[in-house]
């Protein structure tokens, strides 16, 4: 028996194989949190005094980090529900890439609203690489050029703001950086559906002259 290994391959790549493996290591990391106490929390939470320390590693390690299971549960089942939609669309490295910047970006921006109000205090949790996801759902809905079933736009902008408005209604919630990440996220995606509504013009145009050329 023959196996056909760009089939498989084809078939590796349509699969949201990425945002598996986030939300499993969410979730091993949370049951290691569950057996080892404070441990990870004291070493993995992120604030502006970690960062004025230099613990630039926990604007990652944070994002791995639950507070409870229900915050667990939440943020991973919008992670996935959300980023097999993305991933399938804009590649496994360009979502592994948006998703950590994204949440990168949320902690940066809390830290500087700490730093700014002198409130200071420590996050865990991956809401700002969650809402990472809107904002790149958000940029693919309006500069991708594909129609993507069952997101309208109108649909979207209701959801996003309403997640927000829960974040400010909320207490204990980080809405700095679920606002961080949205941002993030809606920026680096729109960089990349420029990136290759370009290389397709390009290509359309090479495809043009060749055409032209052979008619010739």
């Amino acid at each position: 028996m023959r196996v056909d290994i760009r089939y498989w391959m084809k078939r590796l790549k349509d699969l949201p194989f990425m945002s598996a493996i986030l939300v499993t290591v969410n979730v091993i990391v949370f049951l290691i949190c569950t057996f080892t106490g404070s441990l990870l929390y004291n070493m993995g939470s992120v604030g502006a005094l970690d960062l004025a320390n230099g613990e630039f590693y926990r604007l990652i390690t944070s994002l791995f980090i639950h507070s409870d299971s229900s915050h667990l549960t939440g943020n991973m089942l919008i992670l996935f529900g959300i980023g097999y939609m993305i991933e399938t669309r804009v590649g496994h490295i360009r979502f592994v890439i948006s998703y950590l910047f994204a949440g990168i970006g949320g902690n940066l921006l809390s830290a500087w609203i700490e730093s700014v109000t002198g409130n200071f205090s420590s996050s865990v949790g991956a809401s700002g690489a969650v809402f990472g996801l809107d904002g790149m759902l958000l940029a693919l809905v309006l500069f991708s050029g594909e129609r993507i079933r069952t997101v309208t736009l109108p649909r979207l902008i209701f959801a996003i703001g309403y997640s927000i408005y829960c974040g400010f209604t909320g207490e204990n919630i980080n809405n700095a950086a679920h606002v961080g990440g949205l941002l993030t996220g809606f920026v680096l995606t729109t960089f990349f559906c420029v990136i290759n509504r370009i290389r397709k013009g390009q290509k359309n145009a090479v495809t043009e002259g060749l055409r032209n050329r052979d008619e010739h």
